[in-house]
Formats: C-alpha cells, structure tokens, sequence
C-alpha cells in the first residue's frame, strides 16, 4: 500500500463525505481552543511580526479546514486592537497528501475571507494569502524558518507506510488484543521513527521562538491494545472477518490487510519531542470525545431539531469511519463490498455502543522552537 496516493478523507460534500461526517474532528478542535490560544497570544506578543505564516498539516476538506485559520486571524486582530498595531499579513498554508480534495477548499476561499472581514466589522483584517501545498509531512515541506505557527489535528496518528513485518497479524486490521508482540513493537517503531523525523523536518521550517499544537488522536493508557484506541477497529474487523466467513471476502485479502495508524499515549509523544530536542513541551493533555459526536449535541449550535437519522449511533459512528477508512478498504478489497461492509459494521457499532460508553482520546502537545 502506498499510503501518499492511497491515503484521503472522502472528498466532495456527498453523503459519505468527509466534509459532511466530520463533527468528531470538529469537536476535538473545539476541545482545543484554549491550548490554541494560548499559543498564539504568546507568539504574538513575543514577536510583534509584520507578517505570519501559518501551516494546517492534514487540512483535509470541509468545514473544519479553515476553523483554525479563523480562529488564529481573530486573536492576532483583537491583540492587534488592543494594542493598537496595524494588522500584520497573513501567509496561510493548507496541506495534505495530493489525495485531497483541495478544489473544494478553493472554492471556498473567497466566501471565507468575505464572512472574516464581515465578522471583524468595520477594522477588517490584514491581507490574507492561501496556499495548497500537497506533500506528505513526514518530509520537508516548507523552506528553512518561514513559519510561525503550525497546527495539526487528527493527523499525526497517521503512519507514512504500514510497518513491515505484521504479515502475522492474521485476522486483525490494527493492534488488537490478539495480535502477536512483534506486531505491536513493529506499529510503535514505526510511529517512533515517523514522527521523530515529522519534528526534524519542523524544526528546519518553524522560526525560532515559532509554536506549534498537535493534536493526535491517541490514548489515556500505557497499553497500546486499550480498548480506548484499538476497540472501533476491531469492531471493523469483526465486520470483515464475518464476509470472509460468508465467502464474501478472501481470508488472504483480509490478513493482508492493516491499516497505516498509531494511536500514541501522552508519554510516548512527550518521549519522541525530548529525543529529537528542537522544541520544549509547554502543554500537555488529553481531552476526550464521544465516537457518536451527537451525544454532545447541546454543545453546538444547530438551528433545528435532532433528526432520527442524527439519532442513530451507528449510523453516525459507520458514517464518520467511512469519510476516512472507505479509500483504503477500496484500494485493497475493491468497491463492491463497500455497502456490505458498512452495513455490517453499523449493526455491530449500534450493538456495542448501546451495552458501553464508547470515546475517542485525543493527544494535544504545545511546542515552542528553541533558540
């Protein structure tokens, strides 16, 4: 599997779309917002720049796309008012693998920046650059120090390949409470190696003094099987290892089969940064989402009621992991047991998340360059 062609949110704004099941990553975001802030503020305040350049690593398309830019624009314009400094520009980088949709953030631009100024009011804003910069991070990206801020979130849990050597992780899709140990020292190297070299590489693009807020989705535990991070793949699993029973799928196509992902614990990410040594850890934390995100539904703004299709955790839970698992299940297994295979995983989603309370763990760490 090559992970920089295959790799992709579900573009377009269809049903299964990314831009439309994608309120999990919204609500991590949210959940974030203070840590953001904080970093921000404190760039700015430190180095009153003229110009900012930030970078969104692992844009994807959708809704969530251009929160954080937003967010970052309207604390620098309030800072800027109450300190009563001309707006500086802005030099906004949006990447992702070439795999995502990038016209429909395009597309979006121009409304974007209208609704920014209009939310500003009579101050504006400073000129605002935007750039689609396809690539994987997981290599230099950016010329030396000419970023001030960058910002990932539900990215870095991404591997750049499926580690080698899980070839006897039969029956599995992930680290799972039955796969061998070389199996799971064979996921974590693979993380190791990956986001040491995510730093390196960052550490030549972010000015000193620069910050960065990464957000992972991860784990609260020690054990890299938990429940807490492995659980919804095996649920999959589950799904895919019923159709081989049923000859739907071949069992070799299925043991062949893993997915490119590490789900870190806080001490794991915290180990990497002071290893690679180029940034100091100013925050550390987890924070915790529902996989239905429409449990949480009092905490949004939606101007009509629930309907019964938001309702059903399932359907919501199958739907936000099709936007992201349906480019790689098609790419191996082809498209025609998509619809059965997201049928099947939704009856099994509704069974367990109505016997357990069933979340997503999100890893959030505040850097800041060393001079």
């Amino acid at each position: 599997m090559d992970v920089t062609q295959v790799l992709h949110m579900n573009g377009g704004v269809g049903e299964a779309s990314y831009a439309n099941n994608s309120l999990v990553q919204q609500k991590a975001i949210s959940l974030t917002k203070p840590i953001r802030k904080e970093a921000i503020t404190s760039l700015y305040c430190s180095t009153l720049p003229r110009s900012l350049a930030i970078a969104d690593l692992g844009c994807s398309s959708g809704p969530n796309t251009l929160f954080v830019v937003s967010e970052f624009i309207k604390t620098v314009e309030k800072l800027c008012q109450d300190f009563n400094h001309k707006s500086p520009e802005y030099k906004v980088f949006l990447n992702d693998l070439p795999g995502n949709d990038f016209n429909n953030i395009f597309k979006s631009l121009n409304s974007f920046k209208e609704k920014l100024s209009d939310e500003m009011g009579s101050n504006g804003i400073g000129p605002c650059y935007f750039s689609g910069v396809p690539g994987s991070f997981y290599d230099r990206v950016f010329p030396n120090q000419s970023l001030h801020f960058v910002h990932s979130s539900y990215s870095l849990q991404w591997l750049s390949k499926v580690p080698e050597g899980v070839e006897n992780n039969r029956g599995n899709i992930y680290m799972a409470s039955t796969s061998p140990s070389n199996v799971i020292k064979a996921y974590y190297k693979q993380f190791q190696r990956d986001f040491s070299y995510f730093l390196k590489c960052r550490a030549e693009e972010v000015v000193e003094g620069g910050r960065m807020v990464l957000t992972f989705l991860g784990r609260r535990s020690d054990d890299p099987c938990s429940k807490e991070c492995c659980y919804i793949w095996e649920l999959m699993a589950t799904a895919l290892n019923d159709m081989v029973l049923q000859g739907i799928i071949k069992e070799e196509q299925l043991d062949t089969f893993n997915i490119p992902l590490y789900t870190p614990s806080p001490c794991e990410v915290k180990l990497e940064v002071l290893n690679e040594g180029s940034f100091a850890i100013n925050r550390l934390e987890v924070s915790e989402v529902n996989w239905n995100a429409y449990d949480d539904w009092n905490a949004f703004n939606f101007e009509s009621e629930m309907s019964e299709s938001l309702s059903d955790g399932g359907y919501n839970v199958a739907q936000c992991m099709r936007a992201v698992a349906e480019p790689l299940l098609i790419s191996h297994f082809g498209e025609a047991i998509i619809e059965e295979v997201f049928s099947r995983y939704q009856k099994i989603l509704a069974d367990r998340m109505s016997k357990e309370r069933t979340k997503f763990f999100n890893v959030t760490i505040l850097l800041t360059r060393k001079t």
